[in-house]
Formats: structure tokens, sequence, C-alpha cells
């Protein structure tokens, strides 16, 4: 389907809008895939809601409480490195 080529769907009774299922598959939207809704001036923007509310860094800083030696960066890289050859050689 083109870009330009233009389709219409109906506003149910209780405001139910059907997506053309050509749109649904290319942004493989699901039954159940959660939607934000914006109104802009052109017209009414559909968009994936975010699995997860949006954080700051504050919120989140110290959640895992750690009391040991401080790691570093290349400790921290190793130990990543480590699990993800564990998890590859498990499959």
């Amino acid at each position: 389907m083109a870009a330009t080529d233009k389709l219409t769907t109906i506003v149910s009774t209780k405001g139910q809008v059907i997506l053309p299922s050509s749109i649904r598959r290319r942004r493989e939207w699901k039954a159940g895939t959660r939607l934000t809704v914006e109104e802009t001036s052109e017209g009414i923007l559909l968009k994936p809601a975010p699995a997860f509310e949006a954080t700051r860094p504050e919120e989140v800083f110290g959640v895992l409480a750690y009391r040991g030696k401080p790691k570093t960066l290349e400790e921290m890289d190793a130990s990543v490195l480590t699990e993800a050859r564990r998890r590859h050689d498990r499959d």
C-alpha cells in the first residue's frame, strides 16, 4: 500500500475505531497493544505506549543496594561478558 493511499474506518457507538489490518501488520500491533493518543493540529496521532513510565536517574539510584567495594568499569565489563558467555553456552 502506498503512503498516499487513504483508508477509511468508522467510529462505533462506544467510540471504538478499527485500524486496517495492513497497518496493524506493518506496525506489528497485535491485540492488546497499548497506544498513546495525541491530538495534533493535523489530526490524531497513535503511538505505541512505553512499556514503563519514564524515570529520572535520581528516582532509581540505590534501588539495588550494594555493600561491597565499588567495582571498576573494567570489572563490570568483565562480569557482563562472563554472564553473556554463560547464557550463550546454555542455549
